[in-house]
């Protein structure tokens, strides 16, 4: 989904004003009760996807892909579009192809899992799972109109309507298209096992209520739906289902796709309804160029958030139903170019993801919602220039600042106790004027499955601009027992696990050498620092720390 002003150049290099010099640092208290639960923090964060399905197989983006594995082994979750795009595998922007459905030349199906096979052997072999996504439409079963390429030409800069082409239509014969998804779960139930099928995502198509990703109707639509979940069904009963994964909360087209999963005629099968296990939209924010410098949309971000929880629990059929933003980013095309969007490089991107996968969690536990993935959409792009610019966790096989932030996440336990920072925005007043006057300096604290005590802090502002240190004065309490406690802080700032300025200092070269790029590698790794040992006293202690500006800290208590 595009929500921003494109063909702009991309800006290379690009990092926050910093001409100011920074004024002197603000106290913040934050106060945690390791004694007070408060309730349970779901890792919401495991679920990624990227346009390209071709990337996952080649050397940085199989470097990327491990590492994502390695977060949590067996609970990533890697959705793609492009999965049954007719081609030879070839990857190219917003693009990818398996050639999995191809017709002889008297009609007779030819199906070829080979690339598919290769791009999920990846995930697994690395720890990933599949959020399968069904699409888009083979060539030979494309309804498009005589004359109409099948690939589309776009590329950065270009308007975005410029994706539209073939594979974006309607089924020739639904019934084919069915028995197309029925094999193809049939084969990986084959390849892959059904215990291990059955633990994966499966939904259908992308933001089918805009017209870029779907040229046919709302009802086309429901048929194709329907039929593609009753291919999974007739082959694995125990599938969990779901979608649409709209563009936004998908205003009446997501009213009338509910109605019609929750009490209308299946095309398919013809009985009422269409199996459901989760639902999926996706929201995301709007950055803007201002005064020089970027300034981060979080409010429309967690507004789209918010609408889309409201849409589902109003059903009462539905609102107990999982849900999952399938797509859940700083703004809505990750290899679009543009001023706005030169906040992805540095720690920008990586403060606004601790800061708002908070409120995500804030706001699902308001509404009473069965919250369970909030997708970043963000991967890699092979064989670019080094910190091109793109919506990405990597480059070049480089680690970005963001991506360590997921490490911070999954550090963290699984049970929150009670925690508040006097630094910390209403969350009403996030939704209601972003983070523009003071910044968000926020905190989660969980206990982890072996007792130690885990804290999450963020310093966030929606302008990319130099302001102060946050002076932390960390108050604990319900330590137990008197006694020393040691303490490791992991940290993601401009000084700290953080690639993109290493590259500044090296002079922002393009062609790296083996030394330089070993330095870039040391530099975008985590490293721990003991901090001085904590004396409980009467079951509580206090330490203090600096949070710098864009900075993200992770404290772990034994």
């Amino acid at each position: 989904m595009v929500r921003l002003p494109l063909g702009m150049a991309a800006l290379l290099a690009a990092g926050p004003v910093l001409a100011q010099e920074a004024p002197p640092s603000f106290p913040v208290t934050i106060h945690v009760d390791a004694s007070r639960p408060a309730g349970e923090l779901k890792p919401i964060w495991r679920f990624f996807g990227a346009d390209e399905p071709n990337y996952a197989t080649m050397k940085d983006g199989r470097k990327l892909m491990s590492h994502l594995g390695e977060l949590r082994q067996g609970e990533i979750f890697f959705r793609t579009h492009n999965l049954l795009n007719t081609g030879d595998g070839t990857p190219a922007f917003k693009w990818g192809s398996t050639n999995a459905y191809t017709e002889t030349k008297d009609g007779q199906t030819v199906y070829d899992w080979s690339v598919t096979d290769r791009i999920i052997d990846t995930y697994l072999a690395r720890g990933v799972r599949p959020y399968l996504q069904v699409g888009f439409m083979p060539e030979a079963m494309s309804s498009a109109k005589p004359g109409t390429p099948y690939q589309h030409s776009w590329r950065p800069g270009f308007a975005y309507n410029l994706i539209e082409a073939g594979w974006n239509a309607p089924p020739k014969d639904y019934a084919k298209w069915g028995e197309l998804v029925y094999q193809w779960t049939k084969h990986n139930i084959e390849r892959y096992g059904r215990d291990e099928v059955k633990k994966w995502y499966f939904e259908v198509w992308n933001e089918p209520n805009f017209n870029t990703y779907w040229s046919g109707t709302q009802d086309e639509f429901n048929k194709l739906h329907d039929y593609a979940i009753a291919g999974i069904k007739r082959a694995l009963p125990e599938a969990f289902v779901g979608g649409p994964d709209v563009a936004g909360t998908g205003g009446a087209w997501m009213d009338a796709f509910l109605k019609h999963v929750v009490s209308g005629t299946n095309y398919a099968t013809g009985q009422t309804g269409t199996p459901t296990d989760f639902l999926s939209f996706h929201a995301k924010g709007m950055p803007r160029f201002v005064d020089g410098h970027v300034r981060m949309g979080i409010q429309e971000h967690l507004r789209g958030v918010d609408e889309g929880f409201a849409k589902i629990v109003a059903i009462p059929q539905l609102k107990d139903k999982p849900i999952v933003i399938g797509e859940s980013d700083p703004e809505g095309c990750a290899a679009c170019p543009g001023p706005q969007n030169a906040y992805r490089n540095g720690t920008m991107y990586s403060s606004y993801t601790a800061a708002s996968f908070a409120r995500i969690w804030e706001l699902a536990a308001r509404r009473g919602v069965n919250l369970d993935g909030a997708l970043t959409w963000a991967f890699t792009f092979e064989d670019q220039p080094w910190f091109a610019g793109y919506r990405q966790l990597a480059t070049n096989g480089v680690d970005l600042p963001v991506l360590n932030v997921f490490r911070l996440f999954s550090k963290l336990g699984p049970l929150r106790v009670a925690a508040s920072s006097s630094g910390a925005l209403p969350v009403d007043e996030i939704l209601a004027k972003g983070v523009r006057a003071a910044p968000d300096v926020g905190v989660i604290a969980t206990r982890t499955g072996d007792g130690r005590l885990a804290i999450l802090s963020w310093h966030y502002h929606d302008d990319d601009v130099a302001g102060p240190d946050a002076a932390v004065k960390l108050d604990l309490k319900g330590l137990g027992t008197a006694g020393s406690r040691k303490v490791t802080q992991w940290r993601v700032d401009k000084a700290n696990a953080n690639a993109f300025t290493a590259w500044q200092a090296l002079g922002s070269p393009q062609s790296p050498n083996d030394k330089q790029y070993q330095a870039l590698e040391a530099a975008s790794a985590m490293k721990p620092a003991a901090l001085p040992v904590l004396t409980v006293k009467g079951g509580a202690a206090s330490l203090n720390f600096a949070l710098p500006r864009q900075g993200v800290s992770l404290l772990i208590i034994e």
